[in-house]
């Protein structure tokens, strides 16, 4: 192990080049708005001032400063919260359609400047550039989502068992809506969670990570003349950048009726439980262990590329990353000998650079975790096949880079069943039917996302039907990663139980209302009691 955890390059690490700026990001930076220093908080089109200490954000690529901010104090978060109250009072009376076109304009705004700002996410994150881009496609996705949600706020209508009345259900905006998001997908969980509470009514105030504010403050600019150009009332969206304190103060203020937090499940519990003790909402996306299962009936050629993408992609910093590959043992050995060769080609490098598939960790504790996860799962009795080493951050120009790892391993080894957050893929063997990959897949504290390849109906349904797959994201010949927004994203178990997105997650983020309407002469009560005065 030692050796494997020595720095070292190959030859398919792709090297920055070493002039300035060689991917045009000052350009980029320009384009967007962000200063060589930036304030701690926006409220609506109004910049505040700044408070409290400075932090320097540099590039997990190549280790170079980008632009430095201001980090909010609890006293600026508290002056945030006045103006979105009063903006809630305004926002609320706009009618939902109207709503919705601020949202289709602020869409056709980061439409015009998607080159942009995903170049930016892939920089100050460490994704590749086709991930940026992809993650700011999905924040247009979901305007477009919202803006028809913004004519289908549906309720029900009931039948009474009185007469001459009236029964139904309605939806009303919650009030502010707090947002806390991570640094694996810097813009486009607060895009599901904002675009769908502005066509709901409600107002947002969003703390992102720490460690990738700068493109949160670009989507704020980006933002400014949809918001001028409608007269939209200061306060509706909200960006504070604050620290572990700003958060906590969030969890704990009842004017924010719901928080939605996404990040590890030490952090969601915090959250949660700060969120609970106020009787609050909290809607939670935390860790995620998750597996796609291999049967003899599986379609090899088309699994293969789900399987490297969904372990490798983002460097295995995503909560649907694949950790888990629970294979038949009859494929057992082809399957591990395909996964050697590629990841024998895999391109690590630069995000920016053309044919990178792999970027960096977004830090050196991240490198950290990496090598003390391999070291763990090793002593506890797996095989490491392939990978784990830090490529030299010299040869790289300071940036945090690792060649991921494939590790032979058993489901019940405590590292096995930790999430790790980096390209580490455990090759679990099952030697029975289908039953037993799936207790395997279910036999983790987390529940994201789960998958399973087969060619066999049967087995594809008991996996889908109870009690298979015990995820809140199930699927049949697709991986674990790249959900759309169509559909509700969450989790269970550990995972925190919450649904943002699609579907019928914008429910979250109203209040519901039964109503009952006696439009007769009498006053008949239900379940027929009388009770004459």
């Amino acid at each position: 192990m030692k050796q494997a955890l020595e720095e070292a390059t190959t030859p398919d690490v792709t090297v920055p080049h070493p002039h300035a700026d060689p991917h045009g990001m000052q350009d980029v930076l320009s384009q967007l708005g962000i200063k060589a220093e930036n304030p701690a908080t926006c409220t609506g089109r109004t910049w505040g001032g700044v408070g409290g200490a400075q932090k320097t954000i540099v590039s997990p690529a190549d280790g170079q400063r980008i632009a430095a901010v201001a980090v909010a104090t609890v006293a600026d978060y508290e002056a945030v919260v006045k103006t979105a109250q009063a903006a809630f009072l305004k926002w609320r009376l706009v009618p939902a359609p109207q709503r919705g076109d601020i949202v289709r304009q602020i869409g056709l705004a980061l439409r015009h400047h998607k080159e942009a700002l995903g170049k930016l996410v892939s920089y100050e994150m460490g994704k590749i550039l086709q991930e940026g881009l992809g993650e700011v496609q999905e924040m247009i996705d979901i305007c477009d989502f919202a803006v028809g949600l913004s004519r289908q706020l549906h309720g029900f209508t009931m039948h009474s068992e009185r007469p001459a009345h009236r029964m139904y259900d309605q939806y009303h905006p919650l009030g502010i809506v707090g947002i806390i998001s991570a640094f694996n997908f810097p813009v486009a969980v607060w895009a599901w969670n904002a675009m769908l509470a502005a066509v709901c009514g409600d107002v947002c105030i969003w703390k992102p990570s720490e460690k990738t504010p700068l493109a949160a403050v670009a989507v704020h600019h980006l933002i400014q003349q949809v918001l001028a150009d409608n007269d939209v009332p200061e306060g509706v969206f909200n960006l504070v950048l604050g620290g572990p304190k700003v958060g906590q103060a969030m969890s704990a203020d009842e004017r924010l009726p719901l928080v939605s937090a996404t990040g590890s499940t030490r952090m969601g519990r915090a959250v949660g439980a700060a969120v609970g003790q106020r009787l609050g909402r909290a809607l939670l996306e935390l860790g995620g262990n998750n597996a796609i299962i291999l049967t003899p009936q599986a379609d090899l050629d088309m699994a293969m590329r789900a399987i490297v993408f969904g372990a490798v992609g983002t460097a295995g910093q995503r909560c649907t990353t694949t950790r888990r590959l629970i294979i038949h043992e009859s494929i057992y050995e082809e399957v591990q000998q395909r996964l050697l060769a590629a990841y024998a080609k895999l391109p690590v490098g630069h995000p920016l650079q053309a044919g990178t598939l792999v970027g960096p960790l977004i830090d050196a504790d991240a490198v950290l975790a990496f090598t003390n996860a391999l070291e763990a799962v090793q002593r506890e009795g797996a095989t490491l096949l392939t990978g784990g080493q830090v490529l030299s951050s010299a040869e790289l120009h300071g940036g945090h880079y690792v060649l991921p790892a494939l590790v032979a391993a058993e489901n019940h080894y405590p590292t096995v069943q930790a999430e790790t957050f980096a390209p580490i893929l455990y090759l679990l063997k099952y030697g029975g039917g289908v039953g037993e990959a799936i207790a395997l897949q279910n036999g983790v504290k987390q529940g994201l996302s789960s998958a399973i390849f087969t060619l066999n109906l049967r087995e594809a349904e008991a996996f889908l039907a109870a009690p298979g797959s015990d995820c809140g994201i199930a699927n049949v010949n697709i991986g674990t990663s790249g959900a759309e927004i169509g559909g509700a994203f969450g989790g269970e178990k550990e995972t925190g139980g919450g649904r943002e997105s699609g579907s019928d997650a914008w429910k979250v983020y109203m209040r519901r209302q039964t109503n009952t309407v006696n439009y007769g002469t009498e006053l008949p009560l239900a379940q027929g009691i009388k009770f004459d005065i």
